[in-house]
């Protein structure tokens, strides 16, 4: 049996409380995915997968369904310490390609900052691959132009949960996810 995800969600929570596994599951259940038995999986974009809402894709899943994912979490228990989960995408021109995803996980940035270093990684390991030249001491927008030149790489994504954590010692987790169907 071949299991190659055809459709893909990304998704992403933040969950607080006394206990860190706790907070984790908090995290899970604002992603919408707590319900889930979650299977972590490298971070290769299939072939042929198309992005689908979040909404669609839980419409298509069942409480206890084993489910494929690429997570980023983060956690801490510091007050006003930022943390900050991001899942950054880069998919192919060529449908018939894999793509890559990547997993970040930092404390400080924002969510911008995050989401466009996920997207950054996504982005370089799919351009290796791909033998695209680029210079890796250029900042990332430099290096997205010389990506599209190379007609290789359609489109980068990222989804990211940014936050300060909560006041009084308790954990805060961030998680964001790629869910594969």
């Amino acid at each position: 049996m071949r299991l190659i995800p055809r459709k893909l969600f990304l998704t992403r929570g933040v969950g607080v409380h006394k206990e860190k596994l706790t907070s984790f599951e908090m995290a899970l259940r604002e992603a919408g995915i707590a319900q889930f038995n979650l299977v972590r999986v490298s971070s290769i974009f299939p072939p042929g997968c198309k992005i689908i809402e979040r909404e669609d894709g839980l419409q298509l899943l069942q409480a206890g369904e084993i489910v494929f994912a690429v997570i980023a979490e983060m956690a801490t228990n510091e007050p006003s310490r930022r943390i900050a989960s991001s899942i950054g995408v880069a998919r192919p021109s060529d449908v018939d390609k894999y793509g890559y995803l990547s997993e970040h996980h930092s404390y400080g940035q924002t969510e911008q900052e995050a989401g466009d270093y996920a997207e950054d990684q996504a982005a370089t390991k799919h351009a290796t691959t791909l033998g695209i030249p680029f210079d890796a001491d250029k900042d990332y927008n430099a290096r997205r132009e010389q990506y599209g030149m190379g007609g290789e790489i359609v489109e980068t994504t990222s989804i990211t949960m940014a936050v300060t954590a909560a006041p009084g010692g308790v954990w805060t987790t961030t998680i964001a996810a790629a869910i594969l169907l």
